[in-house]
């Protein structure tokens, strides 16, 4: 494999020469500066808390060379809720690129378009009329964000897509799906609607090993098929008919994405409930700070990251010991965010 160093960019190139990856410098080290500052956030956050762990006995724990205390307060209690914190958060980032990249516009995001309130809708049945259990819940979210996603996508589809007809069709689906989700909860028995309004907000307060194995084993399958559809996904944002002379079916890939976007929201949601506004901010903060003409699943699922893992640590000792949900958080930080975003559009129009 050779490597060429153009001013600005690696270019890796296979032995042959028929396959090559060109990656930007400074996008690289953005990418590898927010997963450090990310898993910094999260080493502080394993030692923190009511029983505080030294940093160096945390690492010990890491290394498998902990204590037995150190152990059960680090792997068993603590540990599950940082992995979900950043697994989710790249997940949510790399949701809001591909959504944000498909339809062309920073507003493109599924929290904003409807799919995690979908999602939330497909979960809060299942509690409602079965039950609470994990996976049961689980899949009825992953249901609902699909359900949701095909009908906003058949509602935008008139003789072609459109990225800004979804966002508003998406908008509008949303709102529809919220007055029936407070229905549905005002409607319930009262343990029911108290267990459905905590999980409507965002936590990763109860989490635990039995939510981050199946997070993980479907966002592995999720991020090897982003993987391979992320040139497609940067081939799209040239336009139609670039894309379609350069070899790719829009069609077929746009659908494929959305899937793909959905399936990473629908498994946020499914693990933590719904947390808002890191789809929306992570991508556009990870093009801000690398400065690439676009955004980028690696960029704004390292954002992600660290946004979800910050608010996270923020949510735990900002009123200790009681621990907000995450989703409070975010939104808190995420509505000034939005606010910044619409005044800074306006301008450019």
């Amino acid at each position: 494999m050779s490597v060429q160093t153009p001013a600005r960019a690696v270019v890796l190139r296979s032995a042959g020469g028929g396959f090559g990856i060109r990656i930007g410098v400074r996008h690289a080290l953005v990418v590898a500066a927010l997963l450090a500052a990310a898993l910094a956030v999260g080493v502080v956050s394993l030692g923190t808390g009511d029983f505080v762990v030294p940093l160096g006995d945390v690492v010990a724990a890491l290394l498998g060379q902990g204590d037995r205390r150190t152990n059960l307060v680090v792997l068993d209690w603590r540990l599950p809720r940082v992995l979900l914190a950043l697994m989710l958060g790249a997940a949510l980032g790399a949701a809001g690129a591909i959504f944000q990249s498909i339809t062309r516009n920073p507003l493109g995001s599924p929290d904003v378009i409807g799919f995690d309130t979908g999602a939330y809708t497909g979960g809060l049945l299942v509690i409602i009329t079965s039950g609470t259990g994990y996976l049961a819940t689980a899949s009825g979210a992953l249901l609902g964000g699909f359900a949701t996603a095909v009908v906003v996508y058949l509602l935008a589809y008139r003789r072609g897509f459109h990225g800004f007809r979804l966002i508003i069709v998406g908008i509008g689906v949303a709102a529809m799906l919220a007055s029936l989700n407070t229905w549905l909860i005002l409607s319930a028995e009262l343990n029911v609607a108290l267990a459905a309004a905590a999980w409507s907000s965002g936590s990763l307060n109860a989490v635990g090993w039995a939510q981050a194995v199946p997070a993980a084993a479907v966002l592995l399958v999720l991020w090897a098929v982003a993987a391979a559809m992320s040139r497609r996904l940067h081939l799209l944002e040239l336009g139609d008919d670039a894309a379609t002379a350069l070899g790719v079916r829009t069609g077929r890939t746009r659908l494929v994405l959305v899937v793909l976007g959905v399936a990473f929201t629908a498994t946020s949601v499914a693990a933590a409930g719904p947390i808002a506004f890191v789809a929306l901010a992570a991508p556009q903060l990870a093009r801000r700070l690398s400065r690439s003409a676009g955004v980028t699943l690696a960029g704004a699922a390292a954002m992600g990251a660290l946004l979800l893992t910050a608010s996270d640590y923020a949510a735990q000792r900002l009123f200790a010991p009681t621990q907000l949900p995450v989703g409070v958080v975010t939104v808190s930080v995420g509505g000034v965010y939005l606010i910044w975003l619409l005044i800074t559009e306006a301008r450019r129009r």
